[in-house]
């Protein structure tokens, strides 16, 4: 197959991500397409902060939380309140760097110790006073076969957490990790209170038993099935953070057109869409919100759920994506907001490693290859088998990319159907081994949660969870990258993992999806790029003067 660099998201376009991408007030399409003029080599971190103090503002989330403990929240609507309620001991910033968190300052003085010097003078919202102890409760309870959180892996080398100092934590790893040393600023990281988490025990963070932390905002309602209230914590410790907003009611109005007319009519005054809503054209043309399209982590993808058959053949995998349209999924499915994949993890992981992952980048095209398919499909067998792929009932984005699909797999000689799930079952794909039974692939939006692409690439690490069809050709290179603490290294290790997946498509690099970001011309301050998932992103909002 030929391969050449794509066009987008180049050196000077990633140098010119950190500018404002922002639309209002009509943002023309293309004549007769649908596809929406947006420039994503423009992409946002942040959005001018408003300087008026506001009562109250309600944003509203694509479903209702299932938890709000920290350990159970890798996932969008979790992470958008939790962000706002509970500090990490570091903090990944709205540029997706990585500064202080709770903790003020951390001393590596060798590859498997880390020294946290918290900040003075943090209490938790009810007025006691952080601890090392809190620190270390809330970490080694991720740790271990018993571990229920869902960033245990980040915790795989977790050795010891102790407190060594009146506000000091010492963790010690029995090998060197780069995952958890950069995990720590993602919810991974977040740091609840010991006595309240033990006192609620399982019900901890659901409407019954309060979270206790020491972000921003307080949680002081969570009305089940209807709203979640937070409130301004005047005790916040990070000044220069201290929201100007009073109280941040969420609502969680799933309907995709419901909630971009309450947007529109000022009934709701934000929302972070990870998926472009279907009203999309709708917003960017009212006169009464601002569309904003930010950095981001996420990225759409065909995951292989396939242990045996047709779609187990990587041969199999690479003919049927060389006969996609990359760029026609972006336009037609995504409106025009998202780029087409050639890799899982795209330029805004590389971080400071840019002048080594984006030559690997570039090894790989998004154009289709009609030969490329025919050809590796010669001799990969009886092609009369079914592909099976899940879809998500009630997703227009799900069936829409799957009809595409299908067309590119008749055109090559593959037969696809669709298995269509009730979008509260979808979940279990993920977990459940007997729900994907029959399932050779499904759709996912997924995300990191640092800028390292090997902590997307972290995901075929044999036995991990999300290694859905056992892929197990990088597991030992993997394992050496997470010891390789120098960047630079770490980046080159990489490249190699990144290299063998996109040859391999155990997970088949679609699109990539800016946050989108909509708000109220009345307010103004949110963070725009995918780091609202774990930093404080509703403290810089105020009103508009």
């Amino acid at each position: 197959m030929t391969r050449r660099p794509l066009a987008l998201l180049g050196v000077a376009a990633s140098a010119a991500l950190v500018l404002t991408a922002c639309t209002g007030g009509g943002n023309a399409n293309d004549a007769g397409t649908g596809k929406l003029n947006v420039d994503l080599s423009n992409l946002s971190s942040t959005t001018v902060p408003g300087t008026a103090a506001v009562d109250e503002i309600t944003w509203n989330l694509p479903y209702e939380p299932l938890s709000l403990d920290p350990q159970h929240s890798f996932n969008y609507a979790e992470n958008t309140v939790i962000a706002n309620l509970c500090d990490s001991l570091l903090r990944m910033n709205p540029d997706l760097s990585t500064g202080p968190g709770l903790a003020a300052s951390v001393a590596q003085p060798d590859d498997t110790t880390y020294v946290y010097t918290l900040q003075d003078g943090v209490t938790f919202w009810n007025g006691t006073p952080l601890t090392p102890a809190d620190v270390v409760y809330s970490l080694t309870r991720q740790a271990g076969a018993g571990a229920s959180s869902y960033y245990s892996e980040y915790f795989t080398y977790l050795e010891s957490a102790e407190v060594t100092g009146a506000n000091e934590v010492t963790v010690h790893l029995s090998q060197p990790d780069a995952l958890f040393e950069q995990g720590m600023s993602s919810a991974a990281g977040a740091i609840v209170q010991q006595a309240a988490a033990e006192a609620a025990g399982e019900s901890f963070g659901t409407p019954t038993a309060s979270v206790q932390c020491t972000g921003p905002f307080k949680l002081d309602q969570w009305n089940a099935g209807k709203s979640i209230v937070l409130t301004k914590n005047a005790g916040y410790w990070d000044e220069t953070l201290m929201p100007k907003v009073e109280k941040l009611t969420f609502t969680a109005i799933a309907d995709e057109s419901t909630a971009v007319n309450a947007l529109r009519s000022g009934d709701v005054d934000g929302q972070f869409f990870y998926l472009p809503p279907a009203g999309l054209s709708q917003l960017e043309s009212s006169d009464t919100v601002t569309t904003t399209y930010g950095k981001s982590f996420v990225f759409w993808t065909l995951a292989s759920a396939a242990t045996e058959g047709l779609f187990a053949n990587p041969d199999v995998r690479n003919a049927l994506l060389a006969s996609i349209d990359r760029t026609a999924v972006a336009d037609v499915v995504f409106q025009g907001a998202a780029l087409p994949a050639s890799t899982l993890a795209g330029p805004d992981y590389w971080d400071t490693q840019a002048d080594i992952f984006e030559p690997a980048w570039q090894e790989f095209s998004t154009d289709p290859d009609p030969a490329a398919s025919a050809k590796l499909l010669a001799d990969a067998g009886d092609l009369s088998q079914t592909i099976t792929i899940a879809i998500q009932g009630s997703s227009a984005v799900h069936e829409q990319t799957a009809n595409l699909l299908q067309a590119a797999g008749a055109a090559i000689g593959l037969k696809i159907e669709t298995k269509v799930i009730p979008v509260e079952q979808y979940g279990n794909l993920y977990f459940d081994p007997a729900a994907r039974k029959g399932v050779d692939a499904f759709f996912t939006t997924w995300y990191g949660n640092m800028a390292d692409p090997l902590d997307v690439y972290n995901v075929f690490a044999t036995g991990g969870a999300s290694n859905f069809d056992g892929y197990d050709a990088v597991s030992a290179e993997i394992e050496t990258a997470r010891q390789t603490i120098d960047p630079a290294e770490r980046a080159q290790l990489t490249v190699e993992i990144q290299k063998q997946v996109t040859n391999d498509l155990p997970w088949m690099p679609l699109n990539y999806l800016p946050t989108i970001l909509v708000q109220n011309d009345r307010i103004s301050g949110a963070t725009a790029s995918v780091a609202y998932l774990s930093y404080p992103w509703a403290a810089t909002i105020g009103g508009v003067e």
